[in-house]
């Protein structure tokens, strides 16, 4: 990995959670502690369970969870690991901006993530092999999805969105699965519908390799997820930002045309009856 995410408060608190087996509502604490990282190292543990959305002894909980004494322990260690980054002139902002400077954040987080590329890669290997490729995204996660599939569909030839739940979804995969498919991407975004943890569960008793985008490691949908690349969502607003899934996904695009060797071909052959149809505005 590159020095970027060694110095990560962010990435540190990451790497101290792996290899613990976390109730939900201990992920919940890990996923605010990830996204607050510079400042989580002086929270109270009261403070912590208000970020967390939990009670006092849940931070206490988890703490033991990870082997500390308690949570000064765990504060103290974060201290060393974790220490603050300098912090910008945030008071000066109103909530509009508040709300851009967090997702710059989340963007430099991914950044940082993206030092070290093998997973996405090996996603792209998995995604340009499957024929067909299903793509899931239910309800927030809708649109991820549907920007994926459209962009995907020019160089993969056999993408099927699943962007609409219901009784037939099990039917679709199944129908993908006889087809030949041997992978499905899902954007899962929160609140996370029940719906798509099932459908996630199905696709693996299927047979299929599932790889995710959600918005943290720790996400429900993590353990129904073969191979999950985290990127977080923006919380300011009264409705979440995602820019960094979005990002991610193109990423995610990227990374299959590398395994698809018509992949240029393929954009080019659409460039020219674009052209030829007079399809878009100069």
């Amino acid at each position: 990995m590159g020095a970027g995410v060694t110095d990560s408060p962010a990435v540190r608190l990451q790497a101290l959670f792996e290899g613990h087996r976390l109730t939900p509502t201990q992920r919940r604490i890990a996923h605010s502690m990830v996204r607050r990282a510079s400042d989580v190292p002086f929270l109270s543990s009261v403070e912590l369970a208000e970020l967390a959305g939990v009670s006092q002894p849940s931070v206490t909980r988890f703490a033991v969870a990870l082997g500390f004494d308690g949570y000064p322990a765990l504060r103290r260690h974060l201290r060393e690991v974790a220490p603050a980054e300098p912090a910008g002139d945030a008071a000066s902002y109103n909530e509009y901006q508040q709300a851009v400077e967090a997702e710059i954040e989340n963007l430099r987080h991914l950044a940082e993530v993206l030092a070290d590329p093998r997973p996405v890669r090996r996603a792209g290997r998995l995604l340009a092999a499957s024929r067909p490729l299903p793509v899931l995204g239910l309800r927030a996660a809708a649109s991820q999805a549907y920007g994926f599939a459209y962009f995907a569909a020019k160089v993969h030839p056999d993408v099927r969105l699943l962007n609409e739940g219901g009784t037939m979804i099990h039917d679709r995969i199944d129908a993908a699965v006889r087809a030949g498919a041997s992978a499905l991407l899902c954007f899962a975004l929160p609140r996370h519908p029940r719906e798509v943890v099932d459908t996630l569960a199905y696709a693996k008793e299927a047979g299929l390799t599932v790889v995710t985008v959600a918005d943290s490691a720790f996400a429900p949908v993590a353990k129904v997820s073969d191979l999950l690349l985290p990127a977080a969502v923006g919380t300011g607003l009264a409705f979440d930002t995602a820019c960094a899934p979005m990002l991610l996904g193109r990423v995610l695009l990227e990374a299959m045309c590398d395994d698809l060797p018509d992949a240029q071909s393929r954009l080019e052959e659409f460039d020219a009856r674009a052209t030829a149809r007079g399809l878009f505005v100069d």
